[in-house]
């Protein structure tokens, strides 16, 4: 079915709980004018529509392909890619000096949440190199500055990230990769790259003139653990002081995951050094690597989280247009016994409200989430520290939702939802992999409850909850979730063992991400009713309802996983557990 793009929404969400007009008047942002803004959402809406979404079944039925060493995607890609580099959309939030527009990261996220709604493969391609320029831009010196952004920020060249390792998985630290100092000839001064990473995405392919890696690596005597890691950068293809592209350089693609999803994206096994001749360039200091990819990684778990408002909206859209169309039965609470549309049956009717209601709240978090990063670049430390805070919620959350929306839409479609050629199993096919994306759900809720409820000890994760809390007198149940949440931060903090917290913290975190996500749509549904987005001014206070009334309320009933501490899930041992 085709894509149609959720602007109203979107611009909803950008205005009001990204506070898209608050940061326009700003000097750095002042360019994100109402117009700009609206030009872009509904522009790159269209473009979405237009070249990537029709690529979206063709890519789950043909894939990538490795021939010959080099990787295929099926017709109509490189044009479409073509396209997007073309009319800027590579650009948005990358720094002006570069070639890039400057805009918030909120209209980067908008830009990335089109794509990935028309087509959650092809869009990890121009989302990777997101995180590659701002590991660049952030860590990189003035001449890998000016060496390598132009080309990433245009999307002419594209970008990876290089972290697992067969042995290493999200222990970082067991990585083996090695990098050897070279003293003499054409390339002293750099590494000699030697390792292999697998499920590199897009980590080759033909649509992009150049792919920079960025890969982890360990120098000689380095420290053990993650202390003793560096970041190298490895392009595909050597770069000559003039800009212009050498020779190939020593890595290649060995081989293609055979994935649930995500069939267009090349996940790759990639080998560098096989013949002691990769090479690569240190970016930032020795043995921080670490800290450098996390530079990329922190913004790609938002843009991750939007994987699942992405892939939620474009399985809401095909269930709600089968639903319409799906004759069957008479409506039981109808004198008319005629059939109708499935649509009209109170327990489909309950399952499209649950889509669309939960596609919204997680599609407020995310907006909030990047308004809060906007505002830390803008110099605002507390906005930062919140922003910190909401990344988890978003990327964990936020992708549990993207799976629990794609399976309601195939229970909608019934057994046709089962069978391939609907297109809706495709969608929770391609849902699954977002949450073990970067760094996985688990790992998002332990930082959420060591880390993230570290920081101003405790009381800026608390706070966050406490606004909350006063902001819901009027919704009972909403403000008591958020005096829920206060609850158990304050119980995590000062009695609990850290066992206790991780065994509590995915149901916290769900908790919390919910609280918030109601928080935004009041919002939301205030501005709805005050005349804004007339469009949605009959959906938005039922969807809003909806939330309230029925996901606030279950999140409540997660308090006893949250508190119920680690001692009952050791309560036999592990060789037990398949007795």
């Amino acid at each position: 079915m085709p894509y149609t793009p959720a602007t109203q929404d979107q611009l909803l969400a950008i205005r009001v709980n990204a506070g898209i007009e608050e940061l326009a008047q700003s000097e750095r942002f002042a360019a994100a004018e109402p117009d700009m803004v609206e030009a872009i959402v509904d522009g790159v809406g269209q473009f979405a529509a237009g070249e990537f979404a029709p690529l979206n079944r063709i890519g789950d039925l043909e894939g990538a392909k490795l021939e010959n060493g080099v990787v295929r995607l099926p017709d109509g890609f490189k044009a479409a890619y073509e396209g997007y580099v073309e009319q800027g959309w590579n650009a948005i939030a990358s720094p002006a000096e570069f070639g890039g527009q400057g805009l918030p990261f909120t209209l980067a996220c908008n830009v990335l949440e089109n794509l990935g709604t028309a087509n959650m493969a092809f869009n990890l391609l121009p989302m990777l190199s997101v995180g590659a320029i701002e590991a660049v831009e952030h860590h990189g010196s003035e001449a890998q500055q000016a060496q390598y952004l132009p080309n990433l920020v245009s999307g002419k060249w594209s970008g990876t990230m290089n972290l697992t390792e067969p042995q290493a998985g999200s222990d970082v630290g067991a990585l083996r990769s090695t990098a050897e100092p070279i003293t003499e000839g054409e390339h002293a001064g750099k590494y000699r790259i030697k390792g292999q990473k697998i499920y590199i995405t897009w980590g080759e392919h033909e649509l992009a003139d150049n792919i920079i890696h960025l890969v982890l690596a360990r120098l000689p005597d380095a420290p053990e653990g993650t202390r003793g890691i560096s970041l190298f950068i490895v392009p595909k293809y050597h770069v000559n002081a003039d800009g212009s592209l050498g020779g190939k350089n020593d890595l290649r693609c060995v081989s293609l995951e055979h994935k649930l999803g995500i069939n267009a994206s090349p996940t790759c096994v990639m080998s560098y050094g096989d013949n002691d001749e990769c090479i690569g360039e240190l970016i930032g200091a020795e043995n921080r690597g670490l800290m450098a990819m996390f530079t990329m990684m922190n913004n790609a778990r938002i843009n991750v989280g939007s994987q699942g408002v992405q892939i939620a909206e474009r399985a809401t859209q095909q269930a709600i247009s089968y639903a319409t169309d799906r004759v069957q039965s008479a409506r039981a609470g109808s004198g008319d016994k005629e059939p109708v549309a499935i649509i009209q049956h109170p327990d489909v009717r309950r399952m499209l409200m649950r889509m669309k209601a939960l596609t919204e709240g997680s599609r407020a978090l995310l907006y909030y989430t990047a308004g809060q990063v906007d505002r830390g670049t803008l110099g605002d430390e507390a906005a930062a520290m919140r922003g910190e805070i909401l990344t988890p919620l978003i990327k964990a959350w936020g992708t549990d939702i993207g799976i629990e929306v794609a399976s309601l839409g195939i229970q909608i479609h019934g057994g046709m939802g089962f069978v391939e050629e609907t297109g809706a199993a495709q969608h929770w096919r391609d849902s699954r992999i977002a949450p073990i994306y970067e760094g996985t759900n688990g790992i998002q809720a332990a930082d959420l409850v060591t880390r993230k409820l570290g920081m101003e000890g405790g009381d800026a994760l608390i706070g966050l909850a406490q606004e909350i809390a006063r902001d819901a007198v009027g919704e009972p149940a909403l403000a008591a979730l958020a005096q829920d949440c206060i609850g158990i931060a304050e119980w995590m903090r000062s009695e609990a063992s850290l066992d206790d917290r991780l065994a509590g913290s995915v149901p916290f975190c769900t908790m919390f991400a919910v609280a918030t996500a109601g928080w935004q749509l009041i919002k939301q549904a205030d501005a709805v009713t005050a005349g804004h987005a007339p469009a949605l001014a009959v959906s938005k206070p039922a969807t809003v309802r909806f939330f309230l009334d029925r996901i606030v309320p279950e999140a409540a009933g997660l308090k006893a996983g949250a508190t119920a501490g680690a001692d009952g899930l050791y309560a036999i041992e592990a060789d037990a557990l398949s007795a």
